[in-house]
């Protein structure tokens, strides 16, 4: 096999938005400049932000630099229509939700498409990493929420009741299809794999103003487009078990959509996956708990490693008991 093919792993790009914390560095131990970092863009080739790979021979290129020269050997060809638009697909990061995010929802990829440029819509799901005590989401409106009562209740200024709320704990997750009203509330650490965009139309932030003493701008017009106000008060998904053969393995699918497949695996240690990329999708797998070792290349919590789409066999090493997030397009 080319050595163009290997695990990559990243050097990530933070983000500080007025929400954020020091929770990565306090609970994950990741080095962090001064002040408060809200997103941690683990595996990203966008133009708001590049991670630059961190190993092997593609050291200090970024992503979109990658994808250039390997192309669908790269992302895979159920990933070509990403490529046609000259996207790298997926975009993985970790939030530190140390204040609430605003209250907001992403359009689907005709939407984007119409209205955006060449940007992607926003299909996404999260992976409660922590959650302190009583933490919540929101996702979805409450029963008899219509656009005209919605759009009433935003422009007097009780939105509140209208949005859906339900409490998380550490080991949540939440599937977050474009048109799903949203927010991540205060007290939540959260892995968050989603199409490779940055559009948010933001409909309501609590009233807060930024550090220069402004409001955050609202896209209320947008917003309502896309919306779906059919979603009425939805419940956490239940994981899907997945028979494994494997010794010492155990399987959950999280979320299946048109964009990736999520599944969590629990590792005893010394446990070995073996798997192979042949060239219809790449693979991410990231370890959330634990310590893991993919092919030569060690991965410990809370990281990721991007495996190519031509890499061919491949395996992952439980060091010690591991927890470990696996993300491929069907």
């Amino acid at each position: 096999m080319s050595s163009d093919f290997y695990p990559l792993t990243f050097q990530p790009v933070l983000k500080d938005y007025i929400w954020g914390g020091r929770n990565l560095a306090t609970r994950l131990g990741r080095p962090l400049p001064p002040g408060r970092v809200a997103e941690s863009w683990e595996i990203a080739a966008h133009s708001d932000g590049e991670s630059l790979v961190a190993n092997g021979r593609f050291a200090g290129q970024t992503l979109t630099a990658v994808q250039h020269k390997l192309g669908l050997d790269l992302i895979g060809h159920n990933n070509a229509w990403a490529h046609a638009r000259g996207k790298f697909p997926l975009l993985v990061k970790l939030l530190d939700a140390h204040q609430c995010l605003s209250v907001q929802v992403h359009p689907d990829d005709a939407y984007a498409l119409a209205h955006e440029g060449n940007e992607l819509g926003k299909t996404e799901m999260w992976v409660v990493l922590h959650a302190e005590p009583g933490a919540a989401v929101i996702l979805g409106v409450k029963q008899g929420t219509t656009p005209r009562n919605f759009r009433a209740a935003l422009a007097e200024g009780r939105l509140e009741s209208h949005l859906h709320e339900i409490q998380v704990r550490t080991g949540d997750f939440v599937c977050v299809p474009a048109g799903s009203l949203h927010a991540i509330l205060g007290g939540l650490l959260i892995a968050e794999i989603q199409q490779n965009s940055n559009t948010t139309y933001r409909v309501y932030d609590w009233n807060r103003v930024q550090d220069d003493g402004a409001p955050r701008p609202l896209h209320v017009d947008k917003a309502l487009d896309v919306i779906n106000f059919a979603q009425v008060e939805p419940q956490l998904p239940l994981p899907q078990p997945i028979t494994d053969p494997a010794a010492g393995i155990t399987r959950n699918r999280l979320c299946q959509n048109a964009y990736f497949v999520t599944e969590r695996v629990e590792m005893a240690a010394g446990a070995v996956w073996h798997g192979r990329c042949d060239g219809r999708t790449l693979e991410i797998w990231g370890v959330l708990s634990g310590a893991a070792q993919v092919n030569e290349a060690p991965l410990p919590a809370v990281r990721f490693a991007l495996l190519p789409a031509r890499l061919g066999d491949f395996t992952v090493t439980a060091q010690t008991e591991s927890t470990l997030l696996r993300v491929y397009v069907a």
